[in-house]
């Protein structure tokens, strides 16, 4: 496995963000708040992480939902994945929202998201009257059965 270089501003109260397993893919973001947010059902909310960081071309920030908090308390991230490009300088920050019928409180240093960073390709496109043919052809939704 390679790692990859990247540049980290951290202004948050908490610790670096960092693999929980070797294995991980993604790693964990915590809110950094000065006072609780309480998100109510159905309602969405930005959440600070303090973290500003510096991509290298060629690679994207991929914010994910944390399947603990989804499924236990029906947080998720609204724009899953959100992606953070390269060229982007600001502070990272999670866009919530409560899916679930109660209340959710989010505590400063809870962790809210996860990043994981992925290589992207940019594409040209070629401009053609017809595209080539295939088996599954233009099914869509569900066109591939239930196998």
């Amino acid at each position: 496995m390679t790692q990859l270089s990247v540049k980290l501003v951290n202004q948050s109260k908490h610790l670096a963000p960092s693999y929980a397993t070797v294995n991980a893919a993604g790693m964990d973001l915590r809110a950094n708040l000065e006072t609780s947010i309480i998100l109510k059902p159905l309602e969405r909310t930005l959440v600070s992480t303090g973290l500003f960081i510096e991509l290298p071309v060629g690679t994207e920030a991929q914010i994910r939902s944390r399947s603990g908090l989804s499924l236990k308390h029906g947080i998720t991230v609204l724009n899953s994945p959100g992606t953070i490009d390269a060229d982007y300088r600001g502070e990272v920050k999670v866009l919530l929202v409560n899916l679930s019928n109660e209340e959710f409180i989010i505590n400063d240093g809870e962790r809210v998201a996860q990043m994981v960073v992925a290589k992207h390709e940019q594409v040209m496109f070629d401009i053609v009257n017809q595209l080539g043919e295939t088996e599954r052809g233009s099914g869509g939704f569900g066109s591939t059965g239930n196998k």
